[in-house]
């Protein structure tokens, strides 16, 4: 019983997943460097476009994920309040 109660508690945190915003693309103020690395700066930017699509689509299944789990705790919390109001 202690073994699967160990197991039960150790495995939630894997589940979870870590969802990380990208940094924001930098853009020089000046207008000189900005032209001189306008590839780089418009690369920056596309990746940044892919990764926040990334980052939004990781919130809303850990959204789910965590939405699911807080559901089957509420029903465990009810179980178990049966079990020690008998």
């Amino acid at each position: 019983m202690q073994a699967l109660l160990f197991l039960a508690y150790s495995a939630n945190p894997a589940d979870a997943e870590t969802c990380l915003a990208p940094p924001r693309p930098f853009v020089p103020s000046d207008t000189q460097s900005a032209r001189e690395y306008a590839d780089i700066i418009r690369n920056d930017f596309e990746l940044y476009i892919r990764d926040i699509q990334s980052y939004f689509r990781c919130l809303e299944e850990e959204r789910a994920r965590a939405f699911e789990e807080a559901r089957e705790v509420s029903e465990e919390y009810g179980r178990f309040l049966g079990l020690v109001e008998r």
